[in-house]
């Protein structure tokens, strides 16, 4: 890897982490080809990055950013998920690690608050952004559902009455 290589990895990870909600930083103990792009898929679906970084370059990029407290766990093969959403990068790692025992969960961070890998898993056990959104949309519109029920229904009970004596005249 030449120089302008390395000032491109750098500038891309500093990215990673000034725009990432939480990142998840992995330990890859020989996982295959295949399987790394098994993960790299599920990530991906879930809107979020992962990638495979030298570790001194991934402390250079870490630095000045919110996300300086994880430096020191950048040791041995390192793959860093990170996702805006906070909880996104979490629950696909934790998933995926479940079910192959050669990713191994070192830490992360969300902000400036440095998890250990139980936090990471705590983290993927709460529910996404966008779950979050769609409760509270029920939340608000299930009252004025109700609303509407209620005004409706007095005028069906009405047409209903008005129905029984109609066919109580016709027979």
């Amino acid at each position: 890897m030449d120089r302008s290589q390395k000032a491109e990895s750098v500038a891309f990870l500093t990215e990673v982490f000034n725009e990432a909600g939480a990142v998840v930083i992995t330990r890859n103990l020989g996982m295959t080809v295949a399987q790394s792009t098994a993960l790299r898929i599920k990530v991906r679906e879930a809107g979020a990055s992962f990638k495979v970084a030298k570790n001194s370059l991934a402390k250079i990029a870490a630095k000045g950013t919110a996300y300086e407290g994880v430096i020191d766990l950048f040791t041995g093969p390192t793959g860093i998920a990170a996702s805006a959403d906070p909880v996104a990068a979490a629950k696909v790692v934790v998933d995926f690690a479940k079910t192959n025992d050669k990713l191994e969960i070192v830490g992360g961070a969300m902000g400036t608050v440095v998890l250990n890998a139980d936090g990471i898993k705590a983290l993927a056990t709460m529910p996404s952004l966008d779950e979050m959104r769609a409760k509270l949309i029920g939340l608000v519109q299930a009252p004025a559902t109700k609303i509407a029920q209620l005004t409706t229904a007095p005028a069906a009970k009405l047409a209903r009455v008005f129905a029984a004596y109609a066919e109580k005249d016709a027979a």
